[in-house]
């Protein structure tokens, strides 16, 4: 029987045929548990998105980013656009105007100053299109944030007796970080196509993982506090050892997500599993191990070429 087969409203068959298709839910559940399930997320809807719609900002947790540069800036945060093939130089245009209408970029005007300009590229990373920004240089001048990661060995032990595990990812989670305008005066990137600034936080800059690591832990203390919840930047794990708790804790941490404005990506998440391939390891309640998959990839890569 199918999930929509298993449910009676309209607006929730909608939700399971168009939406909830994405995710992936546990195969081992009995229909009731997955008729459950999905009376949970239906609840909480409104918490996940999909890749091609605008994205909100988070509230309440504005970034603020350090600089120890003053004027005149150096000529190293002041670079000319790269040069790009034609397949690139058309990649580069539909990925910024994708990121202007998700609220993540703005066309700087042509009577605004610009101070700093950023080159980025595009590259291809299993055929999916990436850009990345050159931010080394911005980066030597960025005060470090010094806010802890937590050791991902360390935080999976907790799952020693854990029955169900469900996995979720903020969607685009570092775009979704409303930056203050002292933080984006320093974040204007360059393209053959103009010039546009950052309006939230981008990747590849120096201590946005320690900004969202700090905002997840200030959004869910209690829940990390009682040893049923593991955050590692902008990924969510919950664990539990019956269903009915798993269900409750489900709700609260949507519930919080939802107060906040984020956005969690439906196809990222994994729902009410015994055993999860997450954050590079194959957890479970009775074991912890390394996906194999990360490490056959890690050895086909190809050896460094030079000191750095």
């Amino acid at each position: 029987m199918t999930l929509i087969r298993q449910v009676k409203n309209v607006n929730k068959e909608r939700f399971v045929s168009d939406q909830l298709i994405e995710a992936h839910i546990s195969t081992e559940l009995t229909l009731e548990m997955k008729a459950e399930l999905i009376e949970i997320l239906f609840q909480y809807r409104e918490a996940f998105s999909s890749d091609n719609e605008p994205l909100e900002a988070i509230k309440g947790h504005e970034v603020d980013i350090m600089y120890n540069v003053e004027r005149p800036y150096p000529p190293l945060l002041r670079r000319p656009a790269y040069p790009a093939s034609p397949r690139a130089r058309e990649a580069l245009e539909s990925h910024i105007d994708g990121l202007v209408k998700l609220g993540v970029l703005r066309k700087v005007g042509h009577n605004q100053e610009v101070e700093v300009t950023i080159p980025v590229i595009i590259t291809w990373h299993n055929d999916k299109l990436r850009m990345v920004g050159e931010f080394r240089a911005l980066n030597t001048y960025t005060i470090p944030d010094r806010y802890p990661i937590p050791r991902i060995n360390e935080n999976l032990t907790q799952l020693s007796k854990a029955n169900f595990i469900t996995s979720m990812e903020a969607l685009q989670g570092f775009h979704q970080n409303v930056l203050t305008p002292h933080s984006r005066k320093l974040l204007s990137i360059i393209a053959h196509c103009g010039i546009y600034e950052y309006l939230r936080m981008p990747f590849g800059i120096k201590n946005a993982p320690s900004h969202y690591q700090r905002m997840m832990n200030t959004i869910f203390p209690h829940e990390l506090s009682e040893g049923w919840l593991i955050i590692y930047i902008d990924n969510i794990i919950i664990f539990s050892e019956t269903w009915q708790l798993h269900l409750g804790r489900l709700s609260l941490v949507l519930k919080k997500i939802l107060q906040v404005n984020m956005k969690i990506s439906l196809k990222k998440c994994n729902f009410g599993f015994h055993e999860l391939n997450t954050l590079g390891h194959v957890v479970s309640g009775l074991s912890l191990g390394v996906d194999k998959n990360k490490v056959t990839s890690a050895l086909l890569k190809q050896m460094p070429q030079n000191k750095k």
